[in-house]
């Protein structure tokens, strides 16, 4: 019997994953689709927040502030870039000056350090492509940028390097109670578990209905984006908010933490839990808003636009903690913004009600707390890329131009212990087809390179989760038809090992065969 069975491997599961790894657990986590970061953590504004929004005395505030200040930690264990850029929230007229005070005061009260109230001058000083009818701003510059999708990876890596199990492709279909625990059903495979952790997001009001009486319910909010070319990364430094609404902090302006621009997101509550298209009136809504805040954006230079879900609970406030109906099973659920920020500390809080659930909890004496590094060519000085070069050629290789991403790069992340296994994965973890060509170069070449990674044909490869084929044979289209659903490459995956880039060669059975 499994010790702890987390549910869902977006940011916050991955992020208690970890943080149970150090202690000496069985612990599995079960992802319903192919890969990690499905969900909200890797569509989303991707800002550690300094903690000023959220209404004191909430899970959210007590959260967001205890988990910013970890990042820096945690950026340096996991390779992960991070970046302290600070923020604006702008008021453009008296009653939204007085809308910044209020958010200071919230903030002081939340235990934020460092912020101030500045005028308008000094925040076009600051900001010069803002509108120049901006009053003042509330500046905190305790927040900033990351990549939640390299993030999450990095977690599940870290986690795996220290005995966690993740199964992925393993949607929990039911939930059964047991004299010592719970069998989770996930079609006709499961796992017996004495402890439950629920991380679902979306889904978790679902996962919590199959134990318990309902608690709380999750109301899909999608949000919608631009991103622009990296040519306008420096439009703003800072990130750039207006003052917030009851349907949330607004449409911000952004840099990213790879040298993009992005606006969004808007906020409209759907019922359907996977409508992650795009409208016409959502993009036009985030551009009106976008408009208000700052002058000239370059919006012919939008490069790609997204939308994401966030799982909006009824509660108003972050669900965390064990169910009064179903010992040992936890909630962590309406995980919404500052649900990222908050992700680190939640994982501690989380790990400590376990330990007043079992008693206490054994440290591991081996416990690993770096993940290992990644290369990153396009940020290697001349002189690191020759000596890389001539230690492995594959390096040399550049099949993303847009992002200058090479061969070994593309290789190492395909072999890493959570290893891409879709085109989507690779680009999650080493951005080829994140340019201004969004893959029309590079996307031929890189399922070329998983195909031959993972020992399977090239019809096998994926976009991204289940069906999403990018290659069907003609001649073979009633097997592909018929196949549908049903994974490929088994061998490969069951293996899914670690690479040694040096020579090439590939240790498996970080990842066990089971689940997958």
């Amino acid at each position: 019997m499994t010790d702890i069975a987390i549910i869902g491997a977006g940011v916050v599961g991955c992020s208690i994953a970890r943080e149970l790894s150090k202690y000496d657990l069985k612990t599995v986590l079960i992802e319903k689709e192919s890969d990690v970061g499905e969900g909200a953590s890797k569509a989303n504004s991707a800002i550690i927040h300094a903690g000023y929004d959220a209404k004191p005395g909430t899970l959210k505030a007590k959260f967001n502030v205890l988990g910013n200040p970890m990042y820096d930690a945690i950026s340096s264990e996991l390779d992960v870039i991070f970046k302290r850029v600070g923020s604006l929230v702008i008021a453009l007229d008296d009653d939204e000056m007085q809308t910044l005070h209020k958010l200071y005061y919230q903030g002081i009260a939340n235990g934020v350090p460092d912020m101030e109230i500045i005028g308008g001058k000094k925040v076009l000083k600051m900001e010069p492509n803002l509108s120049k009818d901006i009053k003042g701003a509330l500046y905190a510059p305790t927040a900033g940028i990351i990549c939640p999708m390299e993030l999450t990876v990095a977690l599940a890596e870290n986690a795996v390097d220290n005995g966690v199990e993740l199964m992925p492709d393993s949607k929990v279909t039911d939930i059964k109670r047991l004299d010592s625990g719970y069998r989770i059903f996930m079609g006709e495979k499961y796992v017996d578990t004495k402890y439950v952790i629920n991380c679902a997001g979306l889904y978790s009001d679902e996962i919590n209905n199959m134990v318990a009486p309902p608690q709380f319910k999750i109301i899909p909010r999608r949000g919608q984006y631009n991103i622009f070319d990296k040519n306008y990364g420096d439009f703003v430094k800072t990130v750039i908010f207006p003052c917030p609404s009851k349907l949330g902090k607004g449409i911000l302006v952004s840099p990213t933490i790879h040298g993009n621009l992005l606006i969004g997101p808007d906020a409209e509550d759907l019922e359907d839990k996977n409508a992650t298209n795009t409208t016409l009136n959502g993009l036009n809504t985030i551009r009106h808003g976008a408009d208000r805040s700052a002058a000239n954006i370059p919006y012919k230079n939008i490069i790609t636009n997204f939308a994401g879900l966030r799982p909006k609970p009824d509660t108003d406030d972050f669900v965390i903690g064990e169910s009064k109906f179903a010992k040992g099973f936890i909630n962590v659920a309406g995980i919404e913004s500052p649900g990222l920020t908050s992700a680190p500390a939640i994982a501690v809080y989380v790990v400590g009600i376990l330990k007043d659930i079992n008693g206490g909890l054994i440290e591991k004496e081996d416990y690993i707390p770096r993940r290992r590094k990644r290369i990153r060519f396009e940020e290697l000085d001349d002189s690191e890329k020759d000596a890389l070069i001539k230690k492995d050629p594959r390096f040399a290789k550049v099949i993303c131009r847009c992002e200058t991403v090479t061969e070994g790069e593309i290789i190492d992340v395909i072999r890493r212990n959570v290893g891409a296994r879709t085109l989507d994965g690779v680009k999650k973890r080493a951005r080829p087809g994140s340019g201004r060509c969004q893959g029309g170069f590079c996307s031929p070449r890189v399922i070329e390179i998983l195909a031959r990674e993972l020992k399977c044909d090239i019809s096998d490869i994926k976009k991204g989760n289940h069906n999403s084929y990018v290659l069907i044979k003609e001649d073979a289209f009633p097997v592909r038809a018929a196949a549908l659903g049903r994974e490929q490459c088994p061998d490969q995956v069951k293996s899914r090992g670690s690479s040694n880039m040096e020579d090439g060669n590939t240790q498996s059975g970080s990842a066990k065969g089971v689940g997958l």
